[in-house]
């Protein structure tokens, strides 16, 4: 399996797609979700748009810019970094997180239906939004030569790549560019990017290994995408395998420096909600232990898991296949919220450290309460009641809302490769073993690179977890959204 290679199903049959459509119907309606809003809130939305609360604070004058997805219009954050002129080395991060409460009143019927939808829901090109779009694409959005309403990050970092102190207030502010990550990449490696986007990377490498010597823990798994917009092909769908740009990193990198300074202030101030993740089960440690072992992977004895998950490549199929089977120590995230005393487990072990969301408050529920926490807390103001009595629940919330969005995405995922393989039942493979039943070991799930696909296989024998082996496609059916293999030979 080639994680960096771009690999695609294709499809110009307009049944198919119509199909394909009418099956995303079909699953929002078995988790009762649905795009549309209640005319209720829809108005309520429309005239929120048209009035937000203003800031006094003006800081139009910072060059913002936003890195996202092409054609993304629910833009959260804007980043503008420089050096710091006070510290050697260092630098101060700019970060705009959209203001939400500008637009949205506790128990209005906008903020009533986000509490009910939790999330925004992706899948293929469908989504299921937290907030009317009239809001989260429009109106509240950080969309390039607008002025919006914002939550003000200012972060100094220092030459080390550290965050030295945090502070957050409301300003209005301006991202003068609207960037997708395939273009600064590309800005970046031929040298003709602005000193933002160069910044972005120095501070997201030097991240990166603080993230390293810190000890946390990142999959390097490809992930699989659903594109419905294949040029030169109207109306066509295909399925893709790709690894984040380096660039998608760095800028994730900025997102967590903000959580994590986002959770200090909680945690200092004893109020607020925070991500996270219980340390992994030993039992499942010694279980990559012996799954790496089976592998023929070398792990040396005095090397621990983060280390050991670094160091692993996945274009080795192997590899790939030990990457499959980390994802079982990072079990068990939730949020925990707080109001005079810190959580007895308040890291997220993954990150090793305690961590925040804040930072997608367009699609996220909780952000809005966690922004909303850090602001009181460094104007040394109390936090808001309404914030306060939300607090218990979000975590619940969440929680539901996180287990419907996976199975909405999940579901789409399914839909979208069974139909796009269903005129291919009979056909030969090469893929890789990366998962074998703990209980059976004749069943286990294969990936198929030139497919895109990742779905059941089963053989006569125990399955060669890791291994490259030829699968024969057995089923693939709309109507179940199932795809099945066997092994051939």
């Amino acid at each position: 399996m080639s994680s960096s290679r771009v690999v695609r199903v294709r499809t110009d049959d307009s049944a198919v797609v119509t199909t394909l459509r009418h099956g995303i119907e079909q699953i929002q309606a078995e988790l009762e979700v649905t795009p549309e809003f209640p005319p209720e809130v829809q108005e309520a939305a429309e005239r929120a748009a048209a009035a937000p609360r203003l800031p006094d604070l003006d800081r139009t004058d910072l060059p913002f810019v936003t890195i996202d997805p092409d054609g993304a219009r629910d833009l959260d954050q804007a980043l503008h970094v420089q050096r710091d002129a006070e510290r050697p080395g260092g630098y101060v991060l700019h970060y705009a997180i959209a203001d939400v409460a500008a637009f949205v009143t506790a128990g209005d019927p906008v903020d009533l239906e986000a509490h009910r939808r939790g999330q925004t829901l992706y899948g293929a090109d469908s989504k299921v939004p937290l907030h009317p779009p009239v809001i989260s694409e429009d109106a509240a959005s950080l969309l390039p030569d607008q002025v919006r309403p914002a939550l003000l990050w200012t972060i100094r970092v220092d030459a080390d790549g550290e965050g030295t102190d945090v502070h957050v207030e409301r300003a209005l502010v301006r991202s003068t560019a609207q960037l997708t990550y395939e273009g600064a990449q590309a800005a970046i490696d031929d040298g003709s990017a602005s000193e933002v986007l160069m910044l972005v990377k120095e501070i997201g490498e030097k991240r990166l290994a603080r993230d390293a010597a810190r000890g946390g823990v990142s999959l390097p798994l490809p992930e699989q995408e659903v594109d419905t917009c294949v040029e030169g092909e109207p109306g066509a769908w295909r399925l893709e395998f790709r690894t984040l740009l380096p660039v998608e990193q760095w800028n994730a990198q900025v997102s967590l420096l903000t959580g994590f300074g986002a959770a200090a202030l909680m945690v200092y101030a004893r109020v607020g909600v925070l991500r996270t993740l219980p340390p992994p089960d030993p039992r499942d440690v010694q279980r990559l232990h012996r799954t790496a072992r089976a592998l023929g992977v070398d792990w040396p004895a005095e090397q621990l898991h983060p280390d050991f998950i670094r160091s692993l490549d996945p274009d080795d199929p192997a590899h790939a296949a030990v990457i499959v089977a980390s994802a079982r120590l990072l079990r068990g995230s939730g949020y925990v919220a707080f109001d005079g005393e810190v959580p007895a487990e308040p890291q997220h072990s993954a990150l090793a450290s305690e961590y925040a969301h804040v930072t997608a408050p367009l699609r996220r529920l909780v952000d809005r309460y966690g922004g909303e926490v850090c602001v009181a807390l460094c104007a040394e103001q109390p936090v808001p009641g309404w914030v306060l009595a939300a607090l218990p629940a979000l975590p619940d919330e969440m929680r539901t809302s996180g287990q419907k969005a996976s199975a909405y995405e999940r579901a789409v995922v399914d839909l979208v490769e069974a139909g796009l393989l269903s005129g291919r039942v009979g056909e030969t493979f090469e893929g890789v073993v990366v998962t074998v039943d703990d209980k059976n070991e004749t069943r286990g799930k294969v990936t198929v690179g030139s497919l895109g696909v990742e779905a059941p296989v089963t053989g006569t024998t125990a399955l060669p977890l890791g291994h490259d082996v030829t699968v024969r496609l057995t089923a693939a059916d709309v109507a179940t959204r199932t795809v099945r293999f066997e092994l051939v030979g």
